[in-house]
């Protein structure tokens, strides 16, 4: 069975928002190498969209992006390659290597997770949400960065019910974020 593994970079005070948090060479290449070790990518239909309209023409024109910095393309190339699954009720179709989700998101995700493989990668406010409400989860990686942002959306907020986590690691990068690894206590 392939584990589900939920990353998300956040800041010191829980603050989700990618604009908040700082992109270095270092945190690309990371993220890079996360991706490339699953078989399979799981958005939202945010997430897919936010990913899509940042990294595919990168990735197909090989033109760094004017608000990126030339290390972006490892990133760019890795994500655009990989096999994306989108949950979405209100998107009619999806490309970019990527095929809808549609129905019990229990069901679908058990069946993904069935499926022989190295793992899945999972990222996304309201996804991470349904899929740790739902207990599908398997590993947890939050990349804390060095700042305070004191505004944005929240991880995990609203979730029901406490779900307990047993640290598995923690890996420092270069400019002081800090990379911890949990899974659940079953």
């Amino acid at each position: 069975m392939r584990p589900l593994r939920y990353s998300i970079n956040v800041t010191v005070d829980g603050c989700c928002d990618h604009r908040a948090v700082i992109a270095t060479e270092e945190l690309h290449h990371f993220h890079a190498r996360n991706l490339a070790e699953a078989d399979a990518l799981l958005f939202g239909r945010v997430t897919y969209e936010m990913m899509e309209s940042a990294w595919r023409e990168p990735a197909e024109t090989g033109v760094v992006p004017d608000w990126a910095e030339p290390w972006v393309m490892p990133f760019a190339h890795t994500i655009h390659a990989a096999k994306k699954y989108v949950v979405s009720r209100t998107l009619d179709r999806v490309d970019w290597n990527a095929e809808l989700v549609r129905g019990d998101l229990q069901q679908a995700v058990e069946a993904l997770k069935r499926e022989p493989g190295k793992g899945i990668a999972v990222a996304g406010m309201r996804l991470g949400l349904a899929l740790a409400e739902l207990g599908l989860i398997d590993e947890y990686e939050f990349v804390v960065h060095p700042r305070l942002a004191g505004h944005g959306p929240m991880v995990f907020a609203g979730l029901s019910r406490y779900v307990d986590l047993k640290l598995m690691g923690t890996l420092e990068l270069d400019w002081g974020a800090v990379v911890m690894r949990y899974e659940p206590r079953r």
